[in-house]
C-alpha cells in the first residue's frame, strides 16, 4: 500500500508545481480546481488516501467530456495521486476512471522529467481501450505530445480528441499554444486556426473566445524570444486591427452568452480581462474582474514569465481603482 501522506489543511499546496503555493493565503492566487466544489472536495480526499471519492467524482461526471477532462487533469496534479490512482486500479482492474487518472499522473511526471514519456503514452493508450469514448486519455496524450512529441502526434492526439468532443475546450487551447511556439510563418496559421474554431463551433460555445486565447499565446511567445516588450501594452499588443476585432468579437459574445455553466469559464474569463486589461479597456475589464471574483488563473497571467498572483492583483487593482 502506498504511504499515507500527512493530513492537510487549507493552505496545502493545490498542484505540484504550480505557482499557487508561494502564495497559499492569498486571496487572488490560482487553483487550478477552480469554483468546482466536488473536485476541491475530491482533491482533498485523494491527498489523504480517500481514493474513493475520486472514483466517486468521476462516475457521477459521465460524459461531461470538458468537466471530466478538467477534473481528471487537476486530480493528476495531486502530488499522491500517482500511489492513490494505482491502489485503485489494484481494487478495481479495468476500471476506466482509475485507468485515465493514472494515465494522466504519468504525463504529469513525465512531464516533469520524472517519469519516462513512453510509460506514460502507454498507460493513455490502455486508458483509451477502456473507454474508448472518452476524449480525456487522448488528451493526455496532447498534453504529452505539446511539449515532448512531433508535429504529427500533436495532429492526431487533437484531431482523436475532437472526433469524440469537437468543441474540447482544453485541447483548443492546448493545440494554441503549440502553434504558438512552432509556427514559422508570423501568426497566420495561429489566428486562421482560432477563428476557424470559433467559427465552427455553436453559437454559444466559449471556443468564441480563443482568438483572444491565440493573441494572447502569440504575445507570450513573442516576449519570450525578445520579438516583443513583456508588457502587452507597451508592445502595442492589442493595438493591431485583427487583435481589437478579435476582442471585440470575444467580449461582445461573453455579453451575449455568459460561460456560467462551463468547467473552465474563468480560464476564458482570464484571457478576457488580461487582454482587456492589456489593451487599457478598464471598465470592460473591471466587468471581467467582477465576474472572476477570486478565482484567477494561472494562464495568462504568468505570461511571459511574470507571477501570476502579482499580475492578477495590479491589474486588477488598475481596472477597479486600487480596491
Amino acid at each position: 500500500m502506498p504511504p499515507t501522506p500527512p493530513l492537510v489543511g487549507p493552505g496545502r499546496a493545490v498542484a505540484e508545481g504550480s505557482r499557487a503555493t508561494t502564495h497559499p493565503r492569498c486571496a487572488h492566487c490560482p487553483d487550478d480546481a477552480l469554483d468546482d466544489a466536488e473536485l476541491i472536495s475530491a482533491r482533498a480526499a485523494l491527498a489523504q488516501g480517500r481514493w474513493q471519492s475520486a472514483r466517486s467524482l468521476l462516475l457521477h461526471t459521465g460524459e461531461d467530456w470538458d468537466r471530466r477532462g478538467h477534473r481528471v487533469v487537476v486530480l493528476a496534479r495531486e502530488p499522491y495521486a500517482i500511489a492513490w490512482s494505482r491502489e485503485w486500479l489494484l481494487a478495481e482492474p479495468g476500471a476506466p476512471g482509475a485507468a485515465t487518472l493514472y494515465a494522466l499522473t504519468l504525463v504529469r511526471r513525465a512531464l516533469r522529467g520524472k517519469e519516462s514519456p513512453e510509460r506514460a503514452r502507454e498507460a493513455c493508450g490502455s486508458a483509451t481501450a477502456l473507454a474508448p469514448a472518452d476524449p480525456t486519455p487522448w488528451l493526455g496524450l496532447l498534453l504529452l505530445a505539446r511539449h515532448l512529441g512531433t508535429d504529427e502526434e500533436v495532429r492526431r492526439a487533437f484531431a482523436e480528441v475532437r472526433r469524440r468532443h469537437p468543441e474540447h475546450h482544453h485541447a483548443h487551447h492546448l493545440m494554441a499554444a503549440r502553434i504558438a511556439e512552432t509556427e514559422s510563418q508570423g501568426s497566420y496559421e495561429l489566428c486562421a486556426f482560432a477563428e476557424r474554431s470559433a467559427a465552427e463551433a455553436p453559437a454559444d460555445s466559449p471556443l468564441a473566445v480563443l482568438p483572444v486565447v491565440a493573441y494572447n499565446e502569440r504575445h507570450r511567445v513573442l516576449a519570450a524570444t525578445g520579438g516583443a516588450p513583456a508588457d502587452p501594452a507597451a508592445a502595442g499588443h492589442w493595438a493591431e486591427p485583427s487583435a481589437r476585432r478579435a476582442l471585440n468579437a470575444a467580449f461582445d459574445w461573453w455579453l451575449e452568452w455568459g460561460i456560467e455553466e462551463h468547467p473552465r469559464r474563468h480560464i476564458d474569463l482570464n484571457h478576457l480581462a488580461h487582454a482587456t486589461s492589456g489593451a487599457g479597456r478598464y471598465a470592460e475589464a473591471a466587468a471581467l474582474f467582477q465576474r472572476i471574483g477570486r478565482h484567477s488563473t494561472e494562464v495568462p497571467w504568468s505570461y511571459p514569465d511574470r507571477d501570476p498572483c502579482e499580475a492578477f492583483r495590479a491589474a486588477r487593482a488598475r481596472a477597479l481603482g486600487g480596491s
